[in-house]
Protein backbone atom coordinates (compact mmCIF):
# COMPACT_ATOMS: atom_id res chain seq x y z
CA UNK A 1 0.00 0.00 0.00
CA UNK A 2 1.27 3.48 -1.27
CA UNK A 3 1.98 6.00 1.07
CA UNK A 4 -0.55 9.13 0.91
CA UNK A 5 0.04 12.75 1.32
CA UNK A 6 -2.29 12.92 3.96
CA UNK A 7 -0.65 10.88 6.14
CA UNK A 8 2.22 12.75 5.59
CA UNK A 9 1.08 16.07 6.49
CA UNK A 10 -0.37 14.72 10.06
CA UNK A 11 2.54 12.50 10.88
CA UNK A 12 3.01 14.14 14.42
CA UNK A 13 1.44 11.94 16.94
CA UNK A 14 1.06 12.09 20.65
CA UNK A 15 0.70 8.06 20.62
CA UNK A 16 3.74 6.64 21.65
CA UNK A 17 3.69 3.04 20.04
CA UNK A 18 5.44 2.06 16.59
CA UNK A 19 2.19 0.40 14.89
CA UNK A 20 3.78 0.04 11.18
CA UNK A 21 6.79 1.45 9.80
CA UNK A 22 5.51 3.73 6.90
CA UNK A 23 7.97 6.24 8.18
CA UNK A 24 10.46 4.65 6.29
CA UNK A 25 8.92 4.97 2.79
CA UNK A 26 10.27 7.59 0.48
CA UNK A 27 7.96 10.94 -0.41
CA UNK A 28 7.73 12.47 -3.38
CA UNK A 29 9.96 15.74 -3.89
CA UNK A 30 6.86 17.40 -5.52
CA UNK A 31 4.89 16.41 -1.88
CA UNK A 32 7.33 19.18 0.05
CA UNK A 33 6.67 22.27 -2.32
CA UNK A 34 4.29 24.82 -1.90
CA UNK A 35 2.63 26.08 -4.82
CA UNK A 36 1.02 28.45 -3.23
CA UNK A 37 0.42 30.36 0.48
CA UNK A 38 -2.52 28.25 1.01
CA UNK A 39 -0.82 25.18 0.83
CA UNK A 40 0.30 23.28 3.90
CA UNK A 41 3.54 23.29 4.81
CA UNK A 42 5.24 19.33 4.72
CA UNK A 43 9.05 18.55 5.79
CA UNK A 44 10.20 15.27 5.75
CA UNK A 45 14.08 14.10 5.37
CA UNK A 46 15.46 11.61 3.56
CA UNK A 47 13.87 8.14 3.91
CA UNK A 48 17.83 7.61 4.92
CA UNK A 49 18.25 9.52 7.59
CA UNK A 50 14.83 8.44 9.30
CA UNK A 51 15.11 6.48 12.53
CA UNK A 52 13.32 3.02 12.60
CA UNK A 53 12.96 2.55 16.22
CA UNK A 54 11.94 5.51 17.95
CA UNK A 55 13.37 5.01 21.81
CA UNK A 56 12.05 8.70 22.49
CA UNK A 57 8.58 8.94 22.47
CA UNK A 58 5.40 11.36 24.43
CA UNK A 59 5.57 11.18 27.92
CA UNK A 60 9.36 10.77 28.62
CA UNK A 61 11.51 13.55 30.07
CA UNK A 62 14.60 14.47 27.99
CA UNK A 63 17.34 17.45 28.21
CA UNK A 64 18.68 19.19 25.07
CA UNK A 65 22.19 18.88 24.51
CA UNK A 66 23.64 22.66 25.46
CA UNK A 67 21.33 23.77 27.48
CA UNK A 68 22.21 22.78 30.72
CA UNK A 69 19.99 19.84 32.73
CA UNK A 70 16.52 21.67 32.32
CA UNK A 71 13.74 18.52 32.22
CA UNK A 72 11.54 18.87 29.50
CA UNK A 73 8.07 16.70 28.71
CA UNK A 74 7.41 15.21 25.05
CA UNK A 75 4.62 16.19 23.60
CA UNK A 76 4.49 14.42 20.08
CA UNK A 77 7.03 13.50 17.55
CA UNK A 78 7.00 13.63 13.68
CA UNK A 79 8.76 10.38 12.84
CA UNK A 80 8.76 12.03 8.97
CA UNK A 81 11.31 15.08 10.28
CA UNK A 82 13.01 13.48 12.99
CA UNK A 83 11.16 16.07 15.25
CA UNK A 84 10.57 16.08 18.58
CA UNK A 85 7.99 18.62 20.14
CA UNK A 86 8.14 19.84 23.52
CA UNK A 87 5.09 20.12 26.40
CA UNK A 88 4.53 24.09 27.88
CA UNK A 89 7.13 25.54 25.38
CA UNK A 90 5.77 27.69 23.08
CA UNK A 91 7.14 29.00 20.75
CA UNK A 92 6.82 32.76 19.42
CA UNK A 93 4.23 32.91 16.40
CA UNK A 94 5.22 35.29 13.60
CA UNK A 95 2.48 38.13 13.28
CA UNK A 96 -1.10 36.53 11.70
CA UNK A 97 0.07 32.99 12.58
CA UNK A 98 -1.28 30.45 15.61
CA UNK A 99 1.07 30.02 18.29
CA UNK A 100 3.04 26.46 18.37
CA UNK A 101 4.88 23.95 20.42
CA UNK A 102 9.12 24.58 20.31
CA UNK A 103 10.40 21.15 18.08
CA UNK A 104 13.97 19.86 18.57
CA UNK A 105 16.21 17.25 16.44
CA UNK A 106 16.08 13.56 17.95
CA UNK A 107 19.77 13.89 17.79
CA UNK A 108 19.74 16.77 20.46
CA UNK A 109 17.59 14.58 22.76
CA UNK A 110 18.97 12.83 26.23
CA UNK A 111 16.87 10.53 28.00
CA UNK A 112 16.11 11.07 31.48
CA UNK A 113 16.44 8.10 33.49
CA UNK A 114 15.91 9.26 36.96
CA UNK A 115 17.56 10.10 39.87
CA UNK A 116 20.25 7.41 41.19
CA UNK A 117 22.39 7.53 44.75
CA UNK A 118 26.03 6.85 44.28
CA UNK A 119 29.03 6.25 46.46
CA UNK A 120 31.55 9.11 46.41
CA UNK A 121 35.10 8.09 46.26
CA UNK A 122 35.75 9.95 49.59
CA UNK A 123 32.80 8.35 51.02
CA UNK A 124 29.18 8.71 51.16
CA UNK A 125 26.61 9.03 49.11
CA UNK A 126 24.75 11.48 47.17
CA UNK A 127 21.85 11.88 44.46
CA UNK A 128 22.61 12.12 40.80
CA UNK A 129 20.68 12.99 37.51
CA UNK A 130 21.33 10.12 35.14
CA UNK A 131 20.78 10.52 31.56
CA UNK A 132 21.21 8.18 28.40
CA UNK A 133 23.35 9.54 25.75
CA UNK A 134 22.86 6.53 23.44
CA UNK A 135 19.97 4.12 23.59
CA UNK A 136 20.05 0.51 22.05
CA UNK A 137 16.99 -1.59 20.86
CA UNK A 138 16.58 -5.18 22.10
CA UNK A 139 14.81 -8.10 21.22
CA UNK A 140 11.64 -6.57 19.05
CA UNK A 141 8.95 -8.27 18.56
CA UNK A 142 5.48 -7.48 16.96
CA UNK A 143 2.54 -8.41 19.12
CA UNK A 144 -0.35 -9.68 17.87
CA UNK A 145 -2.87 -8.75 20.53
CA UNK A 146 -2.22 -4.73 21.06
CA UNK A 147 -0.84 -4.72 16.95
CA UNK A 148 1.98 -2.59 17.47
CA UNK A 149 5.97 -3.48 17.49
CA UNK A 150 7.62 -3.93 21.07
CA UNK A 151 10.57 -3.84 22.02
CA UNK A 152 13.28 -3.34 25.07
CA UNK A 153 15.39 0.31 25.64
CA UNK A 154 18.48 -0.45 26.50
CA UNK A 155 20.85 2.84 27.47
CA UNK A 156 24.34 1.84 26.34
CA UNK A 157 25.84 5.36 27.20
CA UNK A 158 25.24 7.32 30.34
CA UNK A 159 25.51 10.87 31.37
CA UNK A 160 27.79 10.84 33.91
CA UNK A 161 30.13 7.77 32.25
CA UNK A 162 30.95 6.45 36.18
CA UNK A 163 27.54 5.20 36.88
CA UNK A 164 27.91 2.37 33.99
CA UNK A 165 30.93 1.42 35.57
CA UNK A 166 28.84 0.63 39.09
CA UNK A 167 25.91 -1.36 37.30
CA UNK A 168 26.37 -5.00 36.10
CA UNK A 169 23.35 -5.43 34.60
CA UNK A 170 21.78 -3.74 31.08
CA UNK A 171 20.44 -0.44 32.33
CA UNK A 172 16.61 -1.13 30.87
CA UNK A 173 14.78 2.37 30.61
CA UNK A 174 10.82 1.68 31.56
CA UNK A 175 8.43 3.28 28.81
CA UNK A 176 6.25 5.87 29.77
CA UNK A 177 2.79 5.14 30.82
CA UNK A 178 0.23 6.73 27.97
CA UNK A 179 -1.90 8.60 30.43
CA UNK A 180 -5.42 8.99 28.07
CA UNK A 181 -7.58 12.21 27.80
CA UNK A 182 -10.50 12.02 30.43
CA UNK A 183 -14.32 11.77 29.17
CA UNK A 184 -16.46 14.49 30.24
CA UNK A 185 -19.23 13.85 32.28
CA UNK A 186 -22.60 13.67 31.20
CA UNK A 187 -24.51 17.05 30.60
CA UNK A 188 -27.85 17.64 31.50
CA UNK A 189 -28.74 19.75 28.86
CA UNK A 190 -26.92 17.97 26.12
CA UNK A 191 -27.18 14.33 26.45
CA UNK A 192 -29.77 11.84 27.06
CA UNK A 193 -30.08 10.06 30.11
CA UNK A 194 -30.07 6.17 30.41
CA UNK A 195 -33.68 6.25 31.12
CA UNK A 196 -34.68 8.18 28.36
CA UNK A 197 -32.70 5.99 26.14
CA UNK A 198 -34.23 2.46 27.47
CA UNK A 199 -37.60 3.85 27.78
CA UNK A 200 -39.84 2.43 24.88
CA UNK A 201 -42.06 5.51 22.86
CA UNK A 202 -42.45 3.94 19.49
CA UNK A 203 -46.10 2.45 19.34
CA UNK A 204 -46.48 -0.01 16.11
CA UNK A 205 -48.86 0.99 13.74
CA UNK A 206 -52.15 -0.99 13.62
CA UNK A 207 -52.36 -1.60 10.14
CA UNK A 208 -55.73 -3.63 10.07
CA UNK A 209 -57.89 -0.34 10.76
CA UNK A 210 -56.84 1.35 8.24
CA UNK A 211 -58.00 4.87 8.29
CA UNK A 212 -61.18 5.63 5.79
CA UNK A 213 -60.04 8.20 3.02
CA UNK A 214 -61.03 12.08 3.42
CA UNK A 215 -62.84 13.02 0.34
CA UNK A 216 -62.97 16.57 1.30
CA UNK A 217 -59.50 16.95 2.73
CA UNK A 218 -58.54 15.06 -1.13
CA UNK A 219 -60.28 17.70 -2.77
CA UNK A 220 -59.29 21.12 -1.38
CA UNK A 221 -55.41 19.67 -1.28
CA UNK A 222 -56.12 19.57 -5.28
CA UNK A 223 -57.35 23.30 -5.57
CA UNK A 224 -54.67 24.51 -2.41
CA UNK A 225 -51.47 22.58 -2.48
CA UNK A 226 -49.40 23.37 0.54
CA UNK A 227 -46.65 21.08 2.58
CA UNK A 228 -47.69 18.90 4.71
CA UNK A 229 -46.03 19.09 8.29
CA UNK A 230 -43.38 16.13 8.77
CA UNK A 231 -41.69 14.99 12.15
CA UNK A 232 -38.08 14.10 11.38
CA UNK A 233 -38.08 12.72 14.38
CA UNK A 234 -41.16 9.96 13.44
CA UNK A 235 -39.96 6.54 13.12
CA UNK A 236 -40.01 4.39 10.05
CA UNK A 237 -43.04 2.24 9.66
CA UNK A 238 -43.19 -1.43 9.30
CA UNK A 239 -44.66 -1.96 6.40
CA UNK A 240 -42.82 0.68 4.57
CA UNK A 241 -38.99 -0.75 6.14
CA UNK A 242 -38.36 -3.01 3.53
CA UNK A 243 -38.96 -0.48 0.86
CA UNK A 244 -36.75 1.80 1.80
CA UNK A 245 -33.92 -0.33 3.36
CA UNK A 246 -31.01 -0.99 1.56
CA UNK A 247 -31.55 -4.19 -0.32
CA UNK A 248 -27.16 -4.76 -1.18
CA UNK A 249 -26.68 -4.85 2.02
CA UNK A 250 -24.01 -7.93 3.91
CA UNK A 251 -26.35 -9.38 6.12
CA UNK A 252 -28.88 -9.42 3.37
CA UNK A 253 -27.08 -10.80 1.03
CA UNK A 254 -25.91 -13.34 3.23
CA UNK A 255 -29.56 -14.54 3.97
CA UNK A 256 -30.03 -14.64 0.62
CA UNK A 257 -27.27 -17.05 -0.10
CA UNK A 258 -28.09 -19.32 3.04
CA UNK A 259 -31.32 -19.51 1.62
CA UNK A 260 -30.43 -20.23 -1.72
CA UNK A 261 -27.74 -22.91 -0.20
CA UNK A 262 -30.83 -24.55 1.25
CA UNK A 263 -32.85 -24.93 -1.35
CA UNK A 264 -30.22 -26.68 -3.73
CA UNK A 265 -29.91 -28.86 -1.20
CA UNK A 266 -33.74 -30.00 -0.81
CA UNK A 267 -33.96 -29.75 -4.46
CA UNK A 268 -30.92 -32.11 -4.69
CA UNK A 269 -32.35 -34.68 -1.79
CA UNK A 270 -35.67 -34.60 -4.08
CA UNK A 271 -34.86 -35.54 -7.11
CA UNK A 272 -32.26 -38.66 -6.17
CA UNK A 273 -35.16 -39.74 -3.91
CA UNK A 274 -37.55 -39.93 -6.60
CA UNK A 275 -35.30 -41.69 -9.07
CA UNK A 276 -34.69 -43.98 -5.88
CA UNK A 277 -38.34 -44.53 -5.86
CA UNK A 278 -38.56 -45.80 -9.17
CA UNK A 279 -35.42 -47.98 -9.80
CA UNK A 280 -36.58 -49.63 -12.75
CA UNK A 281 -33.93 -52.33 -12.61
CA UNK A 282 -31.07 -49.97 -12.26
CA UNK A 283 -28.60 -49.80 -9.63
CA UNK A 284 -28.79 -47.57 -6.74
CA UNK A 285 -25.60 -45.83 -7.86
CA UNK A 286 -26.90 -45.39 -11.60
CA UNK A 287 -30.19 -43.60 -10.00
CA UNK A 288 -28.20 -41.52 -7.97
CA UNK A 289 -26.43 -40.15 -11.01
CA UNK A 290 -29.63 -39.86 -13.38
CA UNK A 291 -30.93 -37.81 -9.95
CA UNK A 292 -28.11 -35.30 -9.54
CA UNK A 293 -27.97 -34.91 -13.35
CA UNK A 294 -31.73 -33.90 -13.42
CA UNK A 295 -30.72 -31.41 -10.89
CA UNK A 296 -28.16 -29.43 -12.87
CA UNK A 297 -30.39 -29.51 -15.35
CA UNK A 298 -33.15 -28.01 -13.66
CA UNK A 299 -30.51 -25.90 -11.67
CA UNK A 300 -29.19 -24.73 -15.57
CA UNK A 301 -32.98 -24.07 -16.59
CA UNK A 302 -33.71 -22.03 -13.60
CA UNK A 303 -30.17 -20.22 -14.22
CA UNK A 304 -31.22 -19.21 -17.89
CA UNK A 305 -35.22 -17.93 -16.71
CA UNK A 306 -33.36 -16.08 -14.12
CA UNK A 307 -31.45 -14.01 -16.54
CA UNK A 308 -34.13 -14.07 -18.84
CA UNK A 309 -36.58 -12.85 -16.16
CA UNK A 310 -33.42 -9.81 -15.54
CA UNK A 311 -33.02 -9.26 -19.05
CA UNK A 312 -36.83 -8.25 -19.17
CA UNK A 313 -36.56 -4.98 -17.27
CA UNK A 314 -39.93 -2.46 -17.96
CA UNK A 315 -37.97 -0.28 -20.04
CA UNK A 316 -37.00 -3.24 -22.24
CA UNK A 317 -40.63 -4.43 -22.34
CA UNK A 318 -42.17 -1.06 -23.21
CA UNK A 319 -39.71 -1.20 -25.97
CA UNK A 320 -40.95 -4.42 -27.13
CA UNK A 321 -44.84 -3.97 -26.73
CA UNK A 322 -44.35 -0.58 -29.00
CA UNK A 323 -42.64 -2.30 -31.95
CA UNK A 324 -44.91 -5.12 -31.49
CA UNK A 325 -47.56 -2.10 -31.78
CA UNK A 326 -45.81 -0.50 -34.51
CA UNK A 327 -45.39 -3.61 -37.11
CA UNK A 328 -49.11 -4.31 -36.15
CA UNK A 329 -50.26 -0.85 -37.19
CA UNK A 330 -48.22 -1.05 -40.59
CA UNK A 331 -50.10 -4.18 -41.55
CA UNK A 332 -53.32 -2.96 -40.65
CA UNK A 333 -52.41 0.20 -42.85
CA UNK A 334 -51.17 -2.37 -45.79
CA UNK A 335 -53.94 -4.65 -45.83
CA UNK A 336 -56.03 -0.90 -45.74
CA UNK A 337 -54.51 -0.08 -48.61
CA UNK A 338 -55.12 -3.07 -50.76
CA UNK A 339 -58.70 -3.43 -49.60
CA UNK A 340 -59.80 0.11 -51.04
CA UNK A 341 -57.12 -0.27 -54.57
CA UNK A 342 -59.55 1.06 -57.37
CA UNK A 343 -57.84 1.01 -60.74
CA UNK A 344 -58.37 3.77 -63.33
CA UNK A 345 -59.96 2.24 -66.43
CA UNK A 346 -57.70 2.27 -69.68
CA UNK A 347 -57.40 0.77 -73.12
CA UNK A 348 -56.93 -3.34 -73.23
CA UNK A 349 -58.44 -4.27 -69.55
CA UNK A 350 -60.00 -6.79 -69.60
CA UNK A 351 -62.58 -8.01 -66.41
CA UNK A 352 -61.76 -11.57 -65.30
CA UNK A 353 -65.18 -13.42 -65.62
CA UNK A 354 -66.08 -15.73 -62.21
CA UNK A 355 -65.32 -19.05 -63.08
CA UNK A 356 -67.96 -21.63 -62.46
CA UNK A 357 -68.22 -23.42 -59.74
CA UNK A 358 -67.71 -27.17 -59.95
Amino acid sequence: MSLSRVQVLKATTKLPWTKNFRHLLPVPKHWLERRSRHDPGIKAVPAKDRIKYWNVVPGDKIRIRGEGSKLHEVLSINRFSNRIYLKGTIKEAAPNKAPVNRSVHYSRCQLFMGTHKVTRPQGGEKEIQVFARRIGVRDPYWHPGLRRFDWKRIAVATVPVYFKKTSRVPLVVPWPVHEFPERPGANQLYDTTKDSVLKITYQPPDLKKPNSADEHAYITALFSPQPRPFDESTPMEHHVAKELSNPHSRAKKQARWQAAKVYRAELLKKFVERELMRLNGRPVRVARAEGVFKFRQKLEEERKAEKKRRWLTAERMSKIERKVERKQRKARKQKERLTGLVLKEGANQVIPAAEPRK
